[in-house]
C-alpha cells in the first residue's frame, strides 16, 4: 500500500470513528447506513445470541453484534459492519477489528428489496469474500420460501450454497462447524 493510499485510508478510518451511528467506508467515502426496524433487529439479536453460545463451545473466535466495525483493504471497500458476525482475529480493544469476520450476517430491512438492492447485496457479499469471509447469511424475513440463504467463498456471491426455510436448522457451512440454529427462532 502506498503512503498516500495509507494516509487516505487512515483519514477515512478516523472519520468513521467520528461518525455517529452505523456506517461503512465504501468507494472512498464514509457511508451512513439506515437503522433497522423491529423484526430485522430482533432476528439479528437472536443470531448473535446463538453465535455467543457457539463461542462458548469453541476454542477460538468471538461473536459480534450489529455496529461492530471490521476494517479491510479492498479497492472499493475499507470496512464492514454486518448485522451479526463471528470473528477469529486478534482482539482490538477500543478500536475497530482488523480484517473480515469469518462469518457475516446481513438481515434485510424494508428497503433491501428490488433490483438495485439485490445488486448492492451481491456486491457486498463479493467484497466479504474478497476480504476473507468464508460464509455469509442473507436473511429474508419476508420470504415464504428460503428465509436464510447461505453463501460461501467457494460458491461465490451469486448462487447460494444452501437455503433454509422455516422448520429447518440453518448452518454456516464449513465456516462454523457444528453451528446451527432453527430458522423459526428468527421470528419473534
Amino acid at each position: 500500500m502506498s503512503t498516500q493510499t495509507k494516509s487516505r485510508r487512515d483519514a477515512l478510518v478516523e472519520e468513521l470513528y467520528r461518525t455517529e451511528g452505523k456506517a461503512e467506508i465504501i468507494d472512498g467515502e464514509v457511508v451512513e447506513l439506515m437503522p433497522t426496524g423491529d423484526d430485522p433487529n430482533r432476528a439479528a439479536l437472536e443470531i448473535v445470541i446463538r453465535l455467543r453460545e457457539y463461542e462458548r463451545r469453541v476454542e477460538e473466535g468471538r461473536a459480534f453484534t450489529d455496529g461492530a466495525g471490521f476494517l479491510g483493504n479492498l479497492p472499493n471497500r475499507q470496512s464492514f459492519s454486518p448485522d451479526a458476525a463471528f470473528y477469529v482475529g486478534e482482539p482490538s480493544g477500543m478500536k475497530f477489528l482488523e480484517g473480515a469476520p469469518i462469518f457475516a450476517v446481513e438481515v434485510r430491512s424494508e428497503n433491501d428489496y428490488g433490483p438495485a438492492a439485490e445488486r448492492a447485496m451481491k456486491e457486498k457479499r463479493a467484497d466479504y469474500f474478497a476480504a476473507g469471509t468464508e460464509a455469509v447469511w442473507d436473511v429474508d424475513l419476508q420470504s415464504d420460501e428460503a428465509v436464510v440463504r447461505l453463501f460461501t467463498n467457494e460458491g461465490g456471491a451469486e448462487t447460494p450454497a444452501d437455503t433454509f426455510a422455516r422448520g429447518a436448522e440453518a448452518t454456516a457451512g464449513d465456516a462454523l462447524p457444528d453451528f446451527s440454529m432453527p430458522v423459526e427462532a428468527l421470528f419473534g
